[in-house]
């Protein structure tokens, strides 16, 4: 399979469960390199993994750069043409990469191309950015190449053409965690880039399962480092892609509702919802006021 010879499977991990990544690994086919972005200075875990696997090399980079810059420093050291991102609990389907040659093919023109879930009717792996337009995505039909033209797509798998999408202006590193696939997809739709989604490339998705902030010992810290950061960068984002007044009408009703939940949950002592909605108003809280995305599970941190 020649075709693979000009790929790169770039996976970004912050001590990620090894099961959980070693399942990943064994679901790609031996003979495509893979790079892995080990957000940490753990050199134990990247003399293990090289080791044990003849295809991979992993960088370290010795602090936690986040979902997007990982995967920024990934595409700044591969050498081949395409480069296919995926979430450490990721498992694609047996015949993934071999489906994969209706699309690495030097005249097959595309930006992004994302895979489809194969045991999830729960989650789409694509859509619009006016929701509005969700329903008519889903409806509409695969051409003969098994895609379909979408505005975003999920982004624990994404499969990237460098010659049509610019390896150094990758992802938003302003964004730690949510929407930055969303932004990028977005900025390459404005360049008339063409974003798909596959019906034959298919991958489970574990969901929440690639770092360390998995770990039930840290479930509160975690659950307030997600809702922290869902707020943040949903109106970091709208602010971007808008203005401010516009990304203020989009999240004040949200804002509102962060305040008295907060409150409800405080009386009724439910810590865990009392710690989310909290997380949320803080987020805002910062976005509102331009403050950089700095929250971190913070027992994680050495």
């Amino acid at each position: 399979m020649s075709y693979l010879n000009d790929l790169t499977i770039i996976i970004v991990t912050y001590r990620t469960n090894k099961e959980i990544l070693f399942n990943c690994i064994d679901s790609i086919d031996s003979n495509v390199k893979i790079l892995i972005v080990e957000n940490s200075s753990d050199n134990e875990f990247k003399s293990e993994l090289e080791k044990k696997y003849s295809n991979i090399s992993v960088i370290l980079a010795n602090k936690n750069l986040g979902y997007g810059a990982g995967n920024n420093l990934g595409f700044k050291n591969i050498k081949t043409r395409y480069g296919l991102v995926t979430n450490p609990d990721v498992v694609h389907q047996d015949d993934f990469f071999i489906q994969l040659k209706n699309y690495l093919k030097p005249d097959f023109e595309f930006s992004i191309i994302g895979p489809s879930y194969y045991n999830d009717t729960h989650h789409w792996p694509f859509g619009s950015f006016d929701n509005r337009n969700d329903p008519f995505l889903r409806k509409k039909d695969y051409d003969e190449n098994s895609l379909k033209e979408v505005d975003w797509i999920v982004g624990c798998s994404i499969l990237v053409d460098t010659k049509y999408v610019d390896k150094n202006d990758m992802f938003d590193e302003n964004i730690f965690l949510y929407f930055e696939e969303v932004d990028l997809c977005k900025r390459i739709k404005s360049k008339n880039g063409k974003i798909f989604n596959s019906s034959i490339l298919k991958i489970e998705h574990l969901g929440h399962k690639g770092s360390a902030a998995t770990d039930p010992e840290y479930s509160i810290e975690t659950e307030m480092f997600r809702n922290w950061h869902w707020m943040w960068s949903s109106f970091y984002y709208y602010k971007k892609h808008n203005n401010y007044l516009y990304a203020l009408f989009k999240m004040s009703g949200k804002f509102i509702k962060s305040i008295m939940k907060t409150i409800i949950f405080s009386i009724f002592y439910n810590k865990v919802k009392q710690t989310a909605y909290f997380a949320r108003f803080y987020g805002l809280s910062c976005s509102f006021l331009g403050i950089k995305s700095f929250y971190r599970v913070k027992s994680l941190f050495k």
